[in-house]
C-alpha cells in the first residue's frame, strides 16, 4: 500500500483565516487604507461640530433674543417671563414629534447610542440619525435645555463616519473604526481636546486597543484640531493657569475631592434612572415626555436662567473665581434639578458640559475651605473627578481638563481625583450612567478589557499528546467492530500511517454508514479516508487558531501535527479549551501566599 504523504491542504478551513507569525499585533497594511479614510472622517466630523454648535447659536438668538446670528450666548440675561416656562416644553414637543416619526435613536444623549451601534447594530447608522441628531439637539439646547453639544456631536460624528464607511467593502470593525474616528473628531473640534477625545475613543467606544483602530481614531483627531483656528479659535477652550501651592499632603486633599465627586456622581445617576422609572409609569406615550421635561427647566428657568443652555459661562466662571457663592449654589441646585427631570424625559442633548457644571460647583464650593486658596483650582478637580467617575474614563476626566484649561501643571491633582472618583463609582454602581441605558434595553455590557488567553497559549501547551489511533492497514469491517464494541468511549480516531502520519478521521457516523454494505467490509481505512478533507493544527498555532477552526468547520476535534512531517503530535478537543479559560479564572480567584514565617524559617 502507498506511503500516505502530507499533502498541501488546498482546502480553506477557517474562513480567510491565516496562520500568522507570532507578533505584537494583528494589524496589517489595511490600516493604511483606514487612515486615508479618516482623514476624510476628520475633516466632515469637524466641519460637522462647527454645523452643530453654529445651529444651537441660531436657534437660542431667534428663540430668546429675537435676532438671526451664530454667535454664542447667555441665557443669563433672559429675562424672567411667562416666555421662560413656555419655550422649553414647546422645545420638547417639537423633539417628541421628531422621535416619533423620525427616529426614536434621537432621544437620550448619544453616547450610549453610539456604544448600542457599535456593539449590537454592526456599527451602521442611518442617514437620519446624521440629520435628526444635530437638529433635534439644537432644539432642545436652544430653547433652555441644560445640556452639551459634545454627546449629540459624538453621535452625529459617529454616523457621518459610519455612513462614509457603508459605502465601501468593509468589515464591522473596520466600519467602527471609523464611526469612532468621526466621533472624537466632533469632540475634538467642539473642545480643543484630541488627546481626551482619543481616550474618550479607548476607554468608551472601540471596546478594544488594537492599532487597527487606534492610529485612524489619532489621525481623524488631529485633522480635525487643525481645521479647529479656522471653524472655533486657537488656544484651550476655557485658558487658565493655576497658581496653587498644596502643602506636602496636598494629594490626600484631591483624593478627597474624588471620593465627594464619586459620591455626587452616584447620587446623580440613581436620580436619574429613578426619575426615568417615574416617566415610564405615566399613562401617556413617551412622545409627551419632553414636553413635561421641559416644563421643569421653564419653572428653573425662572429661578436661576443661568441654569439653562449650555453652560460654558458658568464653567469659565467657576474656573476664574467670577462667582459668588450663593450663585455657585443656586446654579448646582437647580441645573442639578432640571437636567435630572430633562434627560429623563428622553429629550436630545449631552451630558458632559452639565457634568463639568455639576462637578465645578460642587469642587468650587468644597474649594472655600481646601488649601491652596484658589476655589478655580477645586472646581477644575471636581470637572475632571465628575467626568472620570460619572463616565467610568478617567483618563478622559484627566486629559480633558488638562485640554481645555491648558494648564498642564494640575495634571497630577487631576489625575489624583479622577481615579478616586473612578474608583468610588465602580465599587458603588454596577453600572455608568452610559451604560444603564443599555442594559435596560436587556444588553449587558464589560468595560473590562485583557489579554485572551486564547491569544497567549499555543497548541502544544493544551493539545493530548497520547491519542488513540487506528491503522490505515484496518479494514472497514474491523472498523465497524471497533466502533461497536462497548468499552470504546471515543467519537473519532485518527487514522495514521506505519510512520505515525496523519491519513485521515474516522467517526462512529462513519462507521454507521458503512455498516451493512459488503463491498466495503474488506477496503482499508486507508482507502477510504483522505488527509486533505481533515482541518488540522500545528504545535505553534495559537489556541484562537485552533478555536476558530473548530468554529468554521463545525469540528469539535482538531488533530495537531507536525507541519514538517505530518506526523499525528496530539489532539485538540472542546474541553480542552474549556479547560484553558478554566486556569485563567482560577488565576483570577485562587489566593494564596507564597512567602509566609513558616517558609521563611524552612528556608533557614
Amino acid at each position: 500500500m502507498a506511503q500516505h504523504q502530507p499533502s498541501n491542504r488546498p482546502h480553506d478551513f477557517t474562513g480567510g483565516l491565516s496562520r500568522r507569525e507570532a507578533g505584537d499585533f494583528t494589524t496589517d497594511r489595511r490600516v493604511l487604507v483606514l487612515i486615508g479614510m479618516s482623514l476624510i472622517v476628520g475633516t466632515a466630523g469637524a466641519f460637522a461640530a462647527w454645523c452643530l454648535v453654529s445651529l444651537i447659536a441660531l436657534v437660542t438668538n431667534v428663540v430668546w433674543f429675537g435676532q438671526l446670528g451664530i454667535e454664542p450666548a447667555s441665557l443669563a440675561a433672559v429675562p424672567r417671563s411667562l416666555w421662560v416656562v413656555l419655550v422649553p416644553p414647546l422645545g420638547g414637543l417639537i423633539i417628541g414629534l421628531m422621535a416619533r416619526f423620525g427616529s426614536e435613536k434621537i432621544r437620550g444623549h448619544g453616547i450610549p447610542e453610539a456604544i448600542e451601534a457599535i456593539l449590537i447594530g454592526g456599527s451602521r447608522m442611518s442617514p437620519k440619525v446624521a440629520v435628526l441628531k444635530p437638529l433635534s439637539s439644537a432644539i432642545s439646547i436652544g430653547t433652555g435645555g441644560p445640556f452639551g453639544a459634545e454627546g449629540p456631536i459624538i453621535m452625529t460624528g459617529g454616523a457621518i463616519g459610519s455612513l462614509f464607511a457603508q459605502f465601501f467593502h468593509m468589515s464591522a470593525a473596520e466600519r467602527k473604526t471609523l464611526l469612532v474616528a468621526g466621533a472624537a473628531a466632533g469632540m475634538t473640534a467642539i473642545f480643543g481636546s484630541p488627546i481626551a477625545a482619543v481616550m474618550l475613543a479607548v476607554e468608551l467606544l472601540l471596546f478594544e486597543w488594537k492599532p487597527r483602530s487606534f492610529i485612524p481614531v489619532a489621525v481623524a483627531a488631529c485633522v480635525s484640531i487643525c481645521w479647529r483656528p479656522l471653524l472655533f479659535g486657537v488656544g484651550p477652550l476655557f485658558p487658565t493657569h493655576f497658581q496653587v501651592t498644596l502643602p506636602w499632603w496636598g494629594i490626600f486633599a484631591c483624593a478627597a475631592m474624588g471620593i465627594i465627586s464619586g459620591l455626587q456622581s452616584g447620587l446623580l445617576t440613581t436620580l436619574l434612572y429613578r426619575i426615568e422609572d417615574l416617566f415610564e409609569a405615566l399613562p401617556i406615550h413617551w412622545m409627551w415626555w419632553p414636553m413635561f421635561g421641559g416644563l421643569v427647566i421653564g419653572l428653573g428657568g425662572l429661578i436661576e436662567p443661568r441654569a439653562m443652555g449650555v453652560g460654558y459661562d458658568i464653567i469659565e466662571g467657576l474656573l476664574n473665581n467670577r462667582l459668588l457663592a450663593p450663585a455657585v449654589l443656586s446654579i448646582l441646585l437647580v441645573k442639578t434639578v432640571i437636567w435630572l427631570f430633562a434627560l429623563s424625559s428622553g429629550t436630545s442633548g449631552g451630558v458632559l458640559a452639565p457634568l463639568l457644571i455639576f462637578g465645578g460647583a460642587l469642587g468650587w464650593l468644597v474649594g472655600l475651605v481646601m488649601p491652596g486658596n484658589d476655589p478655580g483650582f477645586w472646581a477644575l478637580l471636581g470637572m475632571a473627578a465628575m467626568m472620570g467617575g460619572t463616565m467610568r474614563a478617567p483618563l478622559t476626566g484627566t486629559f480633558f481638563a488638562m485640554e481645555i484649561t491648558g494648564d498642564v501643571s494640575t495634571l497630577v491633582p487631576l489625575l489624583a481625583a479622577t481615579v478616586v472618583a473612578y474608583a468610588v463609582t465602580v465599587l458603588l454602581l454596577r453600572r455608568s450612567i452610559l451604560t444603564e441605558k443599555i442594559a435596560r434595553h436587556g444588553q449587558h455590557i464589560t468595560r473590562e478589557y485583557g489579554v485572551d488567553p486564547f491569544e497567549l497559549s499555543r497548541a502544544r501547551e493544551i493539545m493530548i499528546g497520547d491519542v488513540d489511533t487506528l491503522a490505515v492497514t484496518m479494514t472497514v469491517g474491523e472498523a465497524c467492530d471497533f466502533f461497536a464494541s462497548e468499552e470504546k468511549t471515543h467519537r473519532i480516531y485518527p487514522v495514521v500511517d506505519a510512520g505515525g502520519r496523519l491519513a485521515g478521521i474516522v467517526s462512529r457516523a462513519d462507521a454507521l454508514l458503512w455498516q451493512g454494505k459488503a463491498e466495503l467490509a474488506a477496503q482499508t481505512l486507508g482507502e477510504n479516508v483522505a488527509d486533505d478533507s481533515v482541518p488540522v493544527g500545528h504545535p505553534d498555532d495559537t489556541v484562537a487558531f485552533i478555536a476558530d477552526l473548530m468554529l468554521s468547520t463545525g469540528d469539535g476535534r482538531i488533530p495537531i501535527v507536525d507541519p514538517a512531517s505530518g506526523k499525528l503530535c496530539g489532539l485538540i478537543a472542546r474541553k480542552d479549551l474549556l479547560r484553558l479559560r478554566s486556569s485563567y479564572r482560577s488565576a483570577e480567584l485562587d489566593r494564596r501566599p507564597y512567602l509566609t514565617a513558616g517558609a521563611k524559617s524552612k528556608a533557614r
